[in-house]
């Protein structure tokens, strides 16, 4: 497993380091092998991307992450194992698109590079993920459709955050989120947690499985 986060804020001054170095030493134990971060600015606001991680497929670091795409448009933050990536690096290659590594990160950003969103009915595997698209402004999350591995998010006027764990994700926020007491009482009289969107925390969500997200960056 690996650990994935991401911070966007229309504060252009943001200073994410502190921010980012306390996020990766939350998600160590999910990726000890390396840790990577990307800041993008724009004239919309500030975006910060963090990967932990664990080296399983490609032990080199060609893998490391968040992973950029061969012409720059795009940018990859992923936890999971894409199983059939061997096939789809094959299929890939065949419409003329060039490798650098052995990874099945590198094969899951070409395949949004070539198909886009519709590349997610051709995955199988576990994943959570996050795309950073520089020509649209967007970020778009999908998880997978038994969601094995976790997303969890948070959104308001300034910005959004998400992150593979609660821990992680607080630590990015600027003003803690009270209890949600309704799922509290929900958990503890009938053991009701997984069943819906909303965790503990008011205003954080998990993306449910088996579904998709696009943030435009230039909306609120």
């Amino acid at each position: 497993m690996c650990g994935i986060f991401g911070m966007f804020s229309r504060d252009q001054e943001i200073d994410f380091e502190p921010l980012f170095g306390k996020a990766l030493n939350a998600l160590k134990h999910r990726g000890p092998d390396d840790r990577g971060t990307k800041q993008i600015r724009s004239s919309e606001g500030a975006l910060g991307l963090g990967h932990t991680r664990l080296s399983i497929i490609d032990l080199s670091e060609g893998g490391r992450q968040p992973m950029h795409s061969s012409d720059g448009r795009f940018t990859l933050v992923f936890n999971g194992e894409i199983y059939n990536y061997k096939e789809l690096r094959a299929e890939l290659r065949d419409q003329g698109h060039e490798f650098r590594t052995k990874s099945d990160s590198e094969v899951l950003l070409a395949c949004w590079s070539f198909w886009g969103k519709s590349c997610l009915k051709r995955l199988r595997g576990m994943f959570a993920f996050s795309i950073h698209d520089k020509r649209d402004e967007t970020v778009t999350c999908a998880r997978d459709a038994f969601g094995i591995k976790p997303f969890f998010y948070t959104r308001d006027a300034n910005g959004f955050s998400f992150a593979s764990e609660i821990p992680a994700l607080l630590l990015l926020l600027e003003k803690q989120p009270a209890l949600n007491l309704q799922l509290a009482h929900d958990y503890l009289v009938y053991g009701a947690y997984d069943d819906r969107e909303a965790t503990f925390h008011e205003g954080v969500r998990h993306l449910a499985p088996g579904n998709m997200m696009t943030f435009h960056l230039s909306k609120p």
